[in-house]
């Protein structure tokens, strides 16, 4: 109702400014530099009213572009509405002459990309928050044929850090009565483990042992920004399998041990690096504990998807045993999974070259290569099992060889390991995933 409300009030607002303006009607065909220009004219000191009215027709006309123009104008964004380079010198010179409080304010302020301004009026405008996250989703596309948009790239970041703060964001319970449109994103956006129809959904929604959560935004009502599905078992599960098996029992939530973080997914592409998930798992553990106190163990049950690809990088640089080489490189034909013998010698190479991967592989500037285990450590989880076969489908072999692992979030050592994580970069592991560890070593060119 209230929605409505503002809604009908802004769209007054829009109606009026538009008249105000004497903007016509949008033009059939839109044009980058037009668009460019009337950009320009919302940077001025235009009204209100008449501002979120033109806000609104630069939104229209974007809409209206083509791949093409949306390019073009995209790095016009990038490349002519920076800082105003005379502004920049003429603070840095007061800030120089006079070093306090206030010249520093000013070369703060002269040092702001106008883009930035820019996004927030565009903002003003009705679902101007949506339009501009479509927005960055664009620009994404072209980022790596155009590595000057990464100017524009960081405005959006740094504004959306800002507007969808924590305390902007609201945490609601996905079940089967949810509205439909809301489930049918919940399928779209699944991106561990897919949902094949209705029923999978329904699977995972409505046995009494399952939950799931979404953070949203009041700006984008009835789209979720990441959502994570939880299973509550009496044990910590080895393989995904345990999980969605449709066929299980189902088990009484009151006699529950274990919440099994199962799945994660970020929703809006346009939001890529603004971080949801720590806030997310804090706040459904939290909530979870409330409601079912008996609740001892939070576990994650969670993919390797960079594992397959750092063994072949292992191997193709000669850092592995040429009989660990040579059994891996039969994996292809598959025909371990039926095979007891095959499958145990797997294991052992697998679970030794994992510990390794984990504790020991670096990118070149220091950090775990593996990002689902970035975001876990991060957030102060301990590496608490490494299990295979985990994931036997196709996409877990194509991405791990099958493997999963548990990250176990145990509440009173969250900090110290966020903080040894952070600082240190030392990841928090079992003392098993530790003994492995030391048996592979880190890995040196034969």
């Amino acid at each position: 109702m209230k929605a409505s409300i503002l809604g009908d009030l802004l769209r007054n607002i829009v109606e009026r400014g538009r008249a105000l303006a004497g903007l016509a009607p949008v033009a059939a065909k839109s044009d980058a530099r037009q668009l460019s220009r009337q950009c320009e004219t919302l940077l001025s000191s235009l009204g209100e009213a008449s501002g979120v009215a033109l806000a609104e027709r630069i939104l229209d006309e974007w809409d209206g572009l083509d791949e093409a123009g949306r390019l073009d104008f995209l790095l016009d964004l990038a490349q002519r509405f920076g800082p105003d380079p005379d502004r920049v010198e003429r603070a840095q010179t007061a800030y120089g002459q006079e070093p306090n409080q206030e010249t520093l304010l000013g070369l703060h302020k002269a040092s702001e990309p106008r883009r930035q301004e820019l996004i927030r009026r565009l903002n003003l405008a009705p679902g101007g928050v949506a339009r501009l996250v479509a927005m960055r989703e664009s620009l994404f596309r072209h980022l790596r044929h155009h590595p000057q948009l990464e100017y524009l790239n960081q405005d959006f970041q740094h504004l959306f850090t800002s507007w969808f703060n924590r305390g902007f964001l609201i945490l609601e319970r996905i079940d089967w009565n949810t509205p439909a449109s809301i489930l049918e994103r919940i399928i779209r956006y699944e991106a561990v483990h897919a949902i094949d129809d209705w029923d999978d959904l329904r699977q995972r929604l409505e046995p009494a042992d399952r939950r799931c959560f979404a953070f949203f935004h009041p700006q984008l009502p009835g789209d979720p920004l990441i959502f994570v599905e939880v299973a509550l078992t009496g044990d910590m599960p080895a393989a995904i399998g345990e999980v969605l098996d449709g066929e299980r029992e189902s088990l009484d939530p009151k006699r529950a041990t274990t919440a099994v973080f199962y799945s994660i997914s970020n929703c809006q592409d346009g939001l890529r690096g603004i971080s949801f998930g720590n806030f997310l798992i804090k706040q459904v553990v939290e909530e979870l504990r409330l409601e079912l106190p008996k609740l001892t163990q939070f576990v994650t049950l969670s993919p390797v998807p960079g594992f397959a690809g750092w063994i072949a990088d292992e191997a193709a640089k000669g850092r592995l045993g040429q009989s660990d080489e040579a059994f891996l490189a039969g994996i292809a034909e598959n025909k371990w999974q039926d095979n007891p013998d095959r499958q145990t010698e797997m294991r052992r190479i697998l679970l030794t070259l994992a510990a390794r991967y984990f504790i020991h592989a670096r990118t070149a500037t220091g950090r775990i290569i593996d990002p689902v285990a970035r975001f876990h450590l991060s957030n102060g989880a301990k590496l608490e099992r490494l299990n295979f076969p985990g994931d036997p489908s196709p996409k877990g072999i194509a991405q791990s060889y099958g493997l999963m692992v548990n990250y176990l979030y145990k509440l009173d050592e969250i900090e110290a390991n966020h903080e040894a994580f952070a600082t240190r970069n030392e990841v928090a592991a079992s003392p098993e995933i530790m003994r492995l560890a030391r048996a592979g070593g880190p890995a040196k060119a034969k």
